[in-house]
């Protein structure tokens, strides 16, 4: 138990997805008792057991898909008659995801970062906001949320941020949003938003293809946040975060993003043509 627990630990402090399995309930001949657990980690390695053979194999699958998917379930298996196994009892499980709160750094404290930290955070994100300005980066202004009160630019240069990190890019400066853009791009985050009109954003990744050559389109959404006709800082901050809730759902919506525009891609396939 205690080996379980310490891995669940690791999983979660790491910022990793598993998924965690419990036998709560048991009825005649079974391998193992309630309270046996399984660990599924990120890297497929297992911690623990719920009594090995066919009953572990079909947990096991169930393990993957609840840590893919994010769905919990309860598997009630007859051992005999199901899966064959010799001990022929009854075993209820419990398989459920186990994920570390994504970490949400948000470059800019002005009036969208304002409406949209408070919405991130209700919806299971941990909120870093990053702006050197003091007077906007404030513990009234962003109450429960990690504050660096410094350049954007600064603080990723120091941070090495993870895989499974989001960014959002909503500074007060064009010129800003494209050095942060620049350097967000040398860091692992899975997500990159950016605020601005579509003209902005064209420049914007054309300018940085000019630089550095082609960035990595799939993780860019900019302009930031989903298409619904959203108007001001609140209504901005409704899209984006729902942007962020249908990508860590997997679902297929409407993006505001520029580089889905065929447009910009052929302007950006001529330059690196150009380069060559």
């Amino acid at each position: 138990m205690r080996e379980v627990v310490e891995a669940l630990l690791e999983v979660l402090s790491q910022g990793q997805r598993g998924a965690l399995a419990t036998v709560v309930r048991t009825q005649g001949s079974t391998p193992n008792r309630p309270g046996a657990r399984l660990l599924l980690r990120a890297d497929d390695t297992l911690v623990g057991t719920i009594g090995g053979g066919a009953v572990e194999q079909c947990v096991l699958e169930a393990l993957r898909g609840a840590r893919d998917t994010g769905t919990p379930q309860l598997l009630v298996r007859d051992l005999g008659h199901e899966l064959g196994m010799c001990c022929g009892g009854r075993m209820e499980i419990f398989v459920e995801p186990v994920e570390a709160r994504p970490r949400l750094f948000v470059f800019g404290a002005g009036h969208v970062a304002k409406a949209a930290v408070p919405l991130a955070r209700s919806v299971g994100f941990d909120v870093t906001v990053v702006d050197e300005r003091e007077e906007l980066n404030t513990e009234e202004r962003f109450p429960s949320c990690q504050r660096e009160v410094r350049d954007p630019t600064a603080v990723l240069r120091r941070t090495q941020l993870r895989e499974q990190d989001w960014l959002l890019i909503v500074t007060h400066d064009h010129q800003l949003d494209e050095q942060t853009l620049e350097l967000a791009l040398d860091q692992p985050a899975r997500y990159i938003g950016v605020v601005g009109s579509r003209r902005k954003v064209f420049r914007l990744i054309q300018r940085i293809t000019e630089k550095r050559g082609a960035p990595a389109f799939e993780r860019i959404y900019a302009p930031v946040g989903l298409d619904l006709g959203s108007i001001g800082p609140e209504e901005i901050a409704v899209s984006i975060v729902a942007e962020l809730i249908a990508l860590r759902r997997g679902k297929s919506v409407p993006h505001l993003r520029a580089l889905d525009d065929p447009r910009l891609l052929q302007s950006l396939g001529a330059a690196r043509e150009g380069e060559e």
